[in-house]
């Protein structure tokens, strides 16, 4: 295992080695999205200027945009008060971060005990990844 960075020590990384990671539209201030790192996700994400995630349904490192296209350009990385929550603040490429196709995976908005779409899809996730 590759020796690790004081500053990567310094996170609150939780049991399982993990921390919560929100991203933010560096331009508009728009959640994009909540995925989680692991120490070796922040470090590539670090080197590569782009982020890359722990996939836990995958269980793997997740480069985002590997199979859409639709990388996220990290411009600032910032943690939280106690350092167990990662932000990145980033430049959406091709402006969708969700798989569905939208801009935003924060599509859903309570409104009067129901969930309400809010955002349209633009792009129908097929194109993005092919049909399966």
């Amino acid at each position: 295992m590759t020796q690790r960075e004081d500053w990567l020590d310094e996170l609150a990384w939780g049991e399982d080695g993990l921390l919560p990671a929100i991203v933010q539209d560096q331009a508009s201030g728009e959640v994009l999205m909540v995925a989680w790192m692991n120490a070796e996700a922040l470090r590539e994400t670090i080197r590569l200027g782009e982020a890359v995630f722990w996939s836990r349904s995958r269980r793997r490192l997740w480069h985002k945009g590997e199979s859409s296209g639709h990388v996220q350009k990290v411009r600032e990385v910032r943690t939280d008060c106690d350092r167990d929550v990662i932000l990145l603040k980033v430049e959406q490429v091709g402006g969708i971060a969700c798989h569905t196709g939208r801009a935003s995976c924060f599509f859903r908005r309570l409104d009067g005990g129901q969930w309400q779409v809010t955002a349209p899809v633009l792009k129908d996730p097929a194109e993005i990844y092919g049909k399966e």
